[in-house]
């Protein structure tokens, strides 16, 4: 299977990251680029989920909840799509992913302050479906979230291998 992208891709993802309220036509001067081009390739691109939004990266901390955690949930059989309902309720819950291993679901939650985030937690427990959680403070995010390194090299691998099966 090829690269969903190719090295133009690359370089408009990256220039679209780099300066999200870039406008079209200012990528096609910068890509060197028919603006066609620009507006071809980002709407292939959102018609194949690569890219899903367009909107501003927001950080918690500076909304007041400095406080970042992961909680580790079993829950009850047949009981997921209820959960997932009920963790998609609470706001502090930025994310969640069912997982394998020692836990059903993995949370990223937040908080005001470590004593706000007892009560996050038990909002987040306090539903039947879910059996136990364990929970980790983060104490600090040296690679923050990023898909640029991703990017450049499903750009490479095109380059590199256009017959890939």
């Amino acid at each position: 299977m090829h690269s969903p992208i190719d090295a133009l891709d690359g370089r408009l993802i990256t220039l679209l990251t780099e300066e999200p309220r870039i406008g079209v036509l200012e990528c096609s001067r910068r890509l060197q680029v028919a603006r066609g081009t620009v507006q071809a390739r980002l709407d292939r691109l959102q018609a194949r989920g690569v890219i899903n939004g367009f909107g501003p990266e927001v950080e918690p901390a500076a909304l007041g909840y400095p406080v970042t955690a992961f909680a580790t949930l079993e829950i009850s059989q047949g009981q997921g799509s209820d959960v997932r309902a009920h963790l998609a309720s609470v706001p502090e819950v930025l994310e969640l992913h069912t997982i394998t291993g020692q836990g059903d679901m993995l949370c990223r939650i937040v908080a005001h302050s470590n004593a706000d985030l007892q009560r996050v937690i038990d909002r987040v427990v306090g539903f039947d479906g879910i059996v136990r959680a364990s929970t980790a403070i983060a104490l600090e995010n040296p690679v923050r979230y990023r898909v640029l390194p991703l990017v450049a090299q499903a750009a490479t691998e095109e380059a590199e291998y256009p017959e890939r099966p």
